[in-house]
């Protein structure tokens, strides 16, 4: 049964990755994780900024706890996005884990160097790539100490 970890609530993660396996295989991941989670999903930078900003389809949408991002986007790329979210003041504090298929040292450094809280390269084997989104819940929602309220921060709904 799922608990409501060290944040004592529900905790909202932001998804924005374009491979729908991979959005399956990481649903599934955290559906067996020990935290209770709601995980939204978009495809690409533009839809993830409306989603943070809480612009139109997303005007009601939850302030994440944390941003899972896939590098390779199409419209905005995963590196424009972390950008622009790092940032932005009613933004930047979410952790931000760059989920990717690339293991280029151009993009672990330029991620970090954009304020990524961490760079993961997805494994190869559903296994394996299982066992990683399950070490990230443990990390993240049992084991490192957040903003406190994050909500307080969320930008309001204009």
């Amino acid at each position: 049964m799922a608990t409501e970890g060290k944040l004592g609530k529900l905790v909202h993660i932001l998804l924005v990755e374009d491979n729908l396996v991979d959005v399956m295989v990481t649903k599934e991941a955290f559906g067996e994780g020990k935290v209770a989670n709601q995980i939204s999903v978009v495809n690409d930078g533009v839809e993830a900024m409306a989603f943070l900003r809480r612009e139109g389809e997303y005007a009601n949408a939850p302030r994440p706890h944390l941003i899972l991002l896939d590098l390779n986007l199409p419209r905005k790329d995963g590196r424009e996005l972390l950008a622009e979210i790092k940032q932005d003041p009613n933004l930047k504090r979410i952790p931000v884990i760059v989920l990717t298929t690339s293991q280029d040292e151009h993009d672990i450094c330029k991620s970090y160097e954009l304020h990524a809280n961490c760079f993961v390269t997805k494994p190869v084997t559903l296994n394996e790539f299982v066992s990683v989104v399950k070490e990230i819940e443990g990390f993240w929602f049992q084991l490192v100490k957040l903003p406190p309220d994050g909500d307080k921060l969320w930008i309001p709904k204009k």
